[in-house]
């Protein structure tokens, strides 16, 4: 997941709590999508359900977590980032009705690059030769991995995916400078809850409860996404812009892992070498970015 809400002005952490804290992060962020599909596919959970679950749960431990701080501040959010942190939520959970943990993790993060790298394309930043081929790369690599065949993704849990991606890409970019990371946050998974109950009651006549379903719902709420970002926004502060965008890098792969051992998974050679590609293609573009700032 790529962020960019601003840092704050708290103490510097030092190199170990960092590195702990930022693995954290990044095994939250692959369990999102471990508890997503875990509950989609093994349990009889609806995904508008999930989705009201784990906004609403999220919601509630970043509102505990704020009123916690001793931080004050006024910047509780704001309505454009509540529906694309929405949608994007929606999106997330109805893809992996039908995609493998792994194929749905590394498509939000080729599409959340895309669409921020597009995005900064179009408000005129330029990229050096290096980092067009890495861009190409990473496209390539999306590309092949959504080419027809017997290993392809379902294309409508791709295309979803895709669209939650672009979602997460829009909400990191309206966050941008936007104050205190965590507050802001709150505040944007509480309007969002609104939506995400609405979406449910839309949808009430294809509703199907599930505890254990729920169970990893609110999982996915209050820890992965909650507890998550909140860990991750504390890491920020030892970490470069480009350190940062760079281990995020570390996501689909472990959610690559922890759908071949906890799910019974398979690995197949197209997820392999789009993996590489897209992996490696973003990978050219952040590398890229650190030698001018030099």
């Amino acid at each position: 997941m790529s962020t960019s809400f601003a840092a704050t002005g708290a103490p510097s952490l030092s190199r170990q709590r960092v590195v702990l804290l930022t693995l954290l992060a990044m095994t939250a962020f692959a369990g999102n999508s471990l508890l997503c599909r875990q509950a989609l596919k093994h349990t009889s959970i609806d995904p508008a359900t999930f989705t009201t679950l784990r906004i609403a749960s999220g919601a509630l431990v970043l509102w505990l977590i704020v009123r916690l701080r001793t931080a004050t501040g006024s910047d509780n959010g704001r309505w454009r980032s509540a529906l694309a942190l929405f949608f994007y939520a929606a999106a997330f959970s109805f893809a992996y009705v039908s995609l493998s943990a792994a194929t749905g993790a590394l498509l939000l993060f080729g599409a959340v690059q895309a669409t921020m790298i597009g995005i900064g394309l179009a408000r005129g930043e330029r990229l050096s030769a290096r980092q067009l081929a890495g861009l190409l790369l990473a496209l390539a690599g999306l590309a092949g991995l959504l080419l027809p065949g017997l290993s392809a993704p379902p294309l409508v849990g791709a295309v979803l995916m895709l669209l939650a991606g672009v979602a997460w890409g829009a909400y990191s970019l309206l966050g941008k400078g936007a104050g205190d990371p965590t507050r802001v946050t709150a505040g944007n998974f509480l309007r969002a809850v609104p939506l995400a109950i609405s979406l449910s009651l839309l949808l009430m006549p294809a509703a199907s409860w599930d505890s254990a379903g729920a169970i990893y719902a609110l999982l996915s709420g209050a820890l992965a996404s909650g507890v998550g970002y909140a860990v991750w926004y504390t890491a920020l502060r030892g970490l470069t812009a480009t350190g940062a965008a760079t281990v995020q890098l570390t996501v689909p792969v472990i959610a690559a892992a922890g759908g071949v051992v906890l799910l019974g998974e398979p690995v197949t050679l197209r997820l392999v070498l789009a993996s590489i590609a897209i992996l490696g293609g973003v990978w050219l573009v952040i590398a890229g970015k650190r030698q001018a700032g030099r």
